[in-house]
C-alpha cells in the first residue's frame, strides 16, 4: 500500500544492479572493479539526483533477502572484483546486516549519502571495512532546499565521525587498493561554493591530517528535473571550480582526489537494468 510506505518509497529491500564498477575512486575500483550493488530507493529526495530512476523509486528492480545478497556477494567475489560496495543501503540496513552476518571474503564497502543515524553507523561495527559516505552540505539552507533534510549537516557530521572511530584510519594493501577507512565525498553544485568551502573547513578542523580521504568531485550534471531551476540548471564554472580547489589546498587536504572539471559528463551513470541479478 503506498500509503503506509515510508520517505524512502520502500518496503523491502531491492537491488537493481550488482556487478563490477570501475568509476569509483581509484583505491576503491582498482583494476578488476569494485562489487557494486545498487539498492532502489534512497532516505534523502535531492532535486538534482542523477540516479532518480531508481533512488525515488523503491518498487523497482528485484526483491532479496539475506540469502540472496549473500549468493550476490559470492557471484562479484567469482569475478575477481576487490571488494563488496554496497551503494545506498541505510534503508534497507537490517536485510545488509543480516547478510553481512558471514563475512564475505572480501572488504565491504559502505557507500552512503552520509545521512544516517550515529546508532546505524554503530550497528555496523566488525561488519564494514571501508565507509564511502557524502559529506553533501555543512550549511543547513541548501540541505533543506535541495534535499528537504535541514538537519543532514548536523546527522551526516555526527555519522561520519563514528565511522572515523569505528574503522579508524586509512589503510591500503600494496596494491595501493583502501582496505579500511573512510573516504569522504563531496560533489561541488553550482552557486553553492560557500557550502563546499564549509565541508573542506569541517573535515580539515576535524580529522587528523592523513586520516581520512577527501574526494572532491565536479562531475554534476543537471537533469531534466532541475532543468529550469535558478542555480541547478547549469554545471559548476570554471570559477567555481577553482575557488574550490584552491580551498582543498589552502586546507592541507592532501589524501585523496580532485576530479577534473571535464569530468561533468553522464558516463559515470550505470545501466540500472537488471545486470547479474
Amino acid at each position: 500500500d503506498e500509503a503506509s510506505l515510508g520517505y524512502c518509497k520502500t518496503a523491502e529491500a531491492r537491488v537493481v544492479r550488482a556487478a563490477p564498477h570501475y568509476d569509483e575512486e581509484p583505491c576503491i575500483s582498482g583494476q578488476r572493479g569494485a562489487g557494486a550493488i545498487f539498492f532502489a530507493g534512497c532516505p534523502l529526495g535531492c532535486i538534482y539526483c542523477q540516479n532518480a530512476a531508481i533512488s525515488q523509486d523503491g518498487r523497482c528492480g528485484r526483491p532479496v533477502d539475506e540469502t540472496a545478497l549473500r549468493a550476490i556477494f559470492h557471484r562479484l567475489k567469482a569475478q575477481g572484483v576487490h571488494n563488496i560496495e554496497l551503494v545506498t543501503p541505510t534503508h534497507v540496513l537490517p536485510v545488509v546486516r543480516r547478510a553481512l552476518a558471514t563475512p564475505p571474503g572480501l572488504p565491504v564497502v559502505y557507500n552512503c549519502s552520509g545521512y544516517e543515524t550515529v546508532e546505524a553507523v554503530a550497528s555496523l561495527a566488525g561488519k564494514v571495512d571501508v565507509y564511502l559516505p557524502d559529506m553533501k552540505y555543512a550549511l543547513t539552507e541548501p540541505a533543506a532546499e535541495y534535499s528537504a533534510a535541514p538537519d543532514y549537516p548536523a546527522c551526516a557530521k555526527a555519522a561520519i565521525t563514528e565511522m572515523v572511530r569505528q574503522v579508524g584510519p586509512l589503510q591500503f594493501n600494496q596494491e595501493g587498493l583502501l582496505q579500511k577507512g573512510v573516504l569522504i565525498r563531496h560533489l561541488i553544485l553550482p552557486g553553492q561554493t560557500r557550502n563546499t568551502l564549509a565541508v573542506i573547513r569541517w573535515v580539515a578542523e576535524s580529522f587528523p591530517k592523513g586520516s581520512v580521504g577527501f574526494s572532491l568531485m565536479s562531475q554534476y550534471t543537471p537533469t531534466q528535473a532541475v532543468a529550469n531551476h535558478p542555480l541547478l540548471h547549469r554545471r559548476i564554472t570554471r570559477r567555481e571550480y577553482e575557488k574550490c580547489r584552491d580551498a582543498l589546498f589552502e586546507a592541507g587536504i592532501d589524501a585523496g582526489y580532485l576530479q577534473d572539471r571535464s569530468s561533468a559528463t553522464d558516463r559515470y551513470l550505470p545501466a540500472f537494468d537488471g545486470t547479474g541479478l
